[in-house]
This record gives C-alpha cells, structure tokens and sequence, in this order.
C-alpha cells in the first residue's frame, strides 16, 4: 500500500530555523518521521522537538554521539525522556559505548513506562569512499569497514545501523533481521548527486534490504516538497508492482 511505503521514508530537516522546518512539516503532511540534524538542533533546542511531537510526527535525532561512554549514556538517556523514535550514536566510539548507551536507553524508558528509542550506530559516512578512510589509517575498503562495524554494534545490543546504500545488501546477507537498516545518499534519478558520493535511487535501495530511506534536498529543496515526496512514493509502488509481476 502507498501508506506502507510512505512510512519508511524519512525527512531530513536540513534548515537551519524553527520556521523553516515548520512550514516544511506542514506541507509534507503525509511524512511521519522527521530528521532533526546538528545544524537544526544547534539553532533550536529540544523545543522543537515537542513542537514536532505536537504535530504528531515521530522525531529521529542525529546527532552522531560519539564522546566517553558516561556522556553518550547521559545524552541517550535524555533522548529517551524526549520520546525520542530513534537516536544516531558512530560505531566508532567503541562497543563499551554502545552497550552502556543501549542500558541508558532501556532504563530511562522502563522509568518513565515508555519505549526506548530505537539507537542506531553510524558506521561509515556516505561523504567517505576506501580513499578518505585510508587517509585516516583504515585499511578496509567502506564494505568491510562497514560490515565490522556492524558486527561491534550488534554485540554491544544495537538493534539497528545507518549505512550508504551500497552496503545494505553485504549488511542484510551477514546480520539478516538483527539489524534495521536506515539508509541515507538516497537520490531519485531526477536528483543532483550534490555532496554524498555512495548513493542509491529509492526503489533500488527499498530493494536491497533497506527498512528506513532518509531523503532531505530532493524533497525539501523541491519547488513542491509535498509533490516530490508524492513522486518518490509513486516510483516506490510501482517498482514493488513491476517486481511482483516478474515472480
């Protein structure tokens, strides 16, 4: 059904005002989870976020924590208290920080009598291709560094993970359901490329495995946002209708 595949898109709220984000969540009215960023959360505060939940939409933080485990833990922690949906916390802090962030989450959720949100670890920036992360001394390719990181966050209790489309497939055949799969550097063919460079279009993605697509300036930079999410969730049923035709 259209609703279905309208629920596994989320909004990137990458503005930098309260205004801003407002009116863009008043025009995609049909949009459920919204994506609040650095750059939004540094200019708005928790404010926003019961504005959001006012609206009845669902509010997915990225923050990217990655700090010592105590303070990704107090951050986490507040997340819950939020009623936060999901949280983002990088792979790379280490799986002591994510376990002790997966504990902080359950415990603040079972005081308030609420779900815990759901934590997801960054694994390898979709800004980063082999070349950056050799730079940084990883001597994995994306694929295996991703497929590492992963492994880490699922022992440490992390039930789900953001990676570039390109990995989605290697994630689902190593770790099946035990992790959900929120994938940004999602374009449609219709979109710019712009600064993400291990990028999918939506149906492709969809089909690879990939439970939540995260899409910002293909829809919110669109001269109608509310038309161009529309458009994605057309393209969405039909690739779901021709793949049903061919089994």
């Amino acid at each position: 059904m259209k609703d279905d595949k309208a629920q596994k898109i989320i909004i990137a709220l990458d503005v930098s005002s309260r205004e801003e984000a407002l009116t863009l969540v008043r025009e995609l009215k049909d949009t459920r989870i919204f994506k609040v960023g650095l750059q939004l959360f540094t200019a708005e505060g928790p404010s926003l976020i019961r504005e959001l939940q006012e609206q009845k939409k669902e509010v997915f933080l990225d923050l990217k924590l990655h700090d010592i485990p105590n303070t990704v833990a107090g951050a986490v922690r507040m997340g819950a208290r939020y009623g936060l949906f999901m949280m983002t916390l990088h792979a790379s802090g280490g799986k002591e920080m994510m376990a002790g962030a997966v504990q902080a989450a359950r415990e603040e959720a079972d005081r308030m009598g609420s779900e815990p949100p759901l934590l997801l670890a960054v694994t390898v920036l979709t800004s980063l291709r082999s070349d950056n992360l050799r730079e940084l001394g990883i001597s994995s390719d994306t694929i295996g560094q991703v497929k590492r990181l992963a492994g880490l966050a699922r022992q440490a209790g992390i039930k789900g993970i953001v990676c570039s489309p390109q990995e989605i497939e290697t994630v689902k055949r190593e770790f099946g359901r035990d992790l959900a799969i929120v994938a940004p550097g999602i374009r449609p063919r219709w979109a710019a490329a712009q600064d993400q460079k291990r990028i999918m279009i939506p149906s492709e993605a969809i089909r690879m495995g990939a439970d939540y697509l995260v899409i910002g300036r293909p829809i919110t930079k669109a001269p109608s946002p509310r038309d161009a999410f529309l458009r994605i969730v057309d393209e969405l049923e039909e690739s779901v209708d021709s793949a049903d035709r061919t089994d």
